[in-house]
């Protein structure tokens, strides 16, 4: 079987002037974008840049995104994603990991790049670099179109790879289930180095439609846009929505164009959708993760509002099974830990064989992946996704894993122990709060602490609260018991 992962080709040819992509004041028609595209390819040919390498980005959102995420197909790089919101350490084990034959990077990002590569190049220059020839790569389904970055809970995030047939099926299946139709538009806020270009950025231009890329979300300007370009979609995390609600701009916002909002990353709070819902703006719970594309679930409008907490049943081309803590499979209504398998399913984690090992298991025929979810699923095939049989929280909209943190806590000479557990936000849902027990004699601020953290982490990975404690909860064989932190300070999901 062979599909075409080069379809922006086919568009660019059947409606070239049609708008694609609005981008700082101006919208670029599909046949120029495809234009930027071979121009793009062309420089990186020119850069020697050749199939299999990476090429990194080190950027808010922007429009080099998506020449990158297209040019891919036509010389078979991958297109690599750092977080810019890392710390310069972090990214350094990142650039160590992967390896990229080039960096590029955008606005505010100079400094960081130049000091990860000193040959980093502004991403506008994929315009601009001499271009070379070049003979358009035939990508195959299993070949890796992107990389993208999981949460590390060893300290180091790890690849996952994702090959052609994960874009296109996704692409298609998110389509076709969510009801995108080509005069369909949305704005681009959530960050494109994470899941926005897969949840609904490449699906509705792979339709014909137009998106809008915000370089940095701004409420006044996301709320400005609304009334303005008149977007059909909303796509934003809890807290993003939360944001725009708090807004002065808010209540005379015209929304009357949008047909539905989905929420993603975490649940969104019954408040927040019920200052939507006086809008008139319906809400749909998503789900989905980077090693399985996100976009795993769907649910019609109507059942989503009756069953707000509820991510829907699986796509059309996943499937999806619960496994108890036996290792035997849930029948029925029940809870388990949440087990997919279909062709959204990445192949791997780059060069990390033995973690690929433990989330990709071959059972029944079909190849599964462990999620780490632990999802409840009722009599009519809805499932609810109930909680995290890993410690991570959501902060936000971004993962962080709790050992990270407490590791970056060790390395203060004054912390003899400590655990981070995620507790209830207003405005990100969860954030971390670290228990700390201070080695005898020892004197520490939550100040100093904090300042301490954030010369190692991203500032959505420090902790917003402290607590020192003279010691910690034990298990008899003195294992710390979180769950009796949790308990104490009250945490729920979010």
């Amino acid at each position: 079987m062979e599909l075409n992962a080069n379809w922006l080709e086919r568009l660019a040819a059947y409606h070239p002037e049609r708008p694609a992509v609005y981008w700082r004041g101006s919208w670029i028609g599909y046949g120029e974008l495809y234009a930027r595209v071979r121009r793009a390819a062309g420089s990186l040919a020119g850069l020697g840049v050749g199939q299999g390498e990476r090429v990194a980005v080190l950027s808010p959102n922007h429009l080099g995104y998506l020449e990158l995420y297209f040019a891919a197909a036509l010389l078979g790089f991958v297109p690599t994603f750092l977080n810019h919101r890392l710390s310069l350490a972090e990214l350094q084990g990142l650039m160590e990991y992967t390896q990229p034959r080039a960096l590029f990077f955008g606005p505010g990002q100079e400094e960081a790049a130049r000091r990860l590569d000193p040959g980093a190049r502004p991403l506008e220059e994929l315009q601009a670099l001499p271009a070379a020839g070049f003979t358009p790569f035939t990508a195959g389904l299993e070949d890796t179109a992107l990389i993208l970055f999981t949460g590390g809970t060893t300290g180091l995030p790890k690849g996952a790879m994702l090959p052609y047939r994960q874009l296109l099926v996704n692409a298609a299946q998110t389509a076709m289930t969510w009801g995108l139709s080509p005069q369909d538009r949305y704005i681009v806020a959530t960050p494109m180095f994470h899941a926005a270009l897969n949840a609904l950025c490449t699906p509705l231009l792979y339709l014909g439609g137009s998106v809008m890329i915000q370089e940095r979300f701004d409420p006044a300007e996301y709320l400005a846009w609304v009334g303005q370009q008149r977007p059909s979609l909303l796509f934003l995390v809890p807290t993003m929505y939360q944001m725009l609600a708090s807004h002065p701009d808010f209540a005379h916002t015209d929304f009357s164009s949008v047909r539905w909002a989905i929420s993603g990353g975490a649940p969104c709070p019954a408040p927040v959708r019920e200052a939507y819902a006086a809008k008139g703006i319906r809400f749909r719970q998503g789900y989905g993760l980077t090693e399985c594309g996100v976009n795993c679930f769907t649910l019609e409008p109507g059942e989503a509002e009756q069953f707000p907490e509820s991510v829907g049943r699986p796509m059309p081309h996943l499937w999806a099974r619960l496994v108890d803590a036996e290792g035997q499979e849930v029948q029925g209504a029940g809870t388990g830990e949440l087990w997919l398998s279909g062709p959204t399913v990445m192949s791997g984690y780059f060069a990390r064989p033995e973690d690929s090992a433990k989330v990709l298991l071959e059972q029944q025929g079909r190849i599964w992946l462990r999620t780490g979810d632990l999802a409840q699923r009722d009599e009519a095939g809805r499932y609810f996704i109930v909680g995290r049989s890993k410690e991570m929280f959501i902060s936000g909209g971004e993962n962080v894993y709790p050992i990270e943190v407490e590791r970056a806590l060790y390395d203060h000479p004054l912390v003899q122990e400590c655990a981070v557990i995620g507790v209830p936000d207003a405005q990100w849902g969860e954030v971390g709060l670290a228990c700390v027990v201070l080695k005898g004699g020892g004197a520490l601020t939550e100040d100093e602490l904090r300042s301490f953290l954030r010369s190692r982490l991203a500032a959505y990975k420090v902790p917003k609260h402290f607590v020192f404690l003279d010691e910690l909860p034990k298990s008899a064989p003195g294992k710390i018991l979180k769950g009796e932190l949790a308990e104490r300070y009250g945490r729920t999901h979010a």
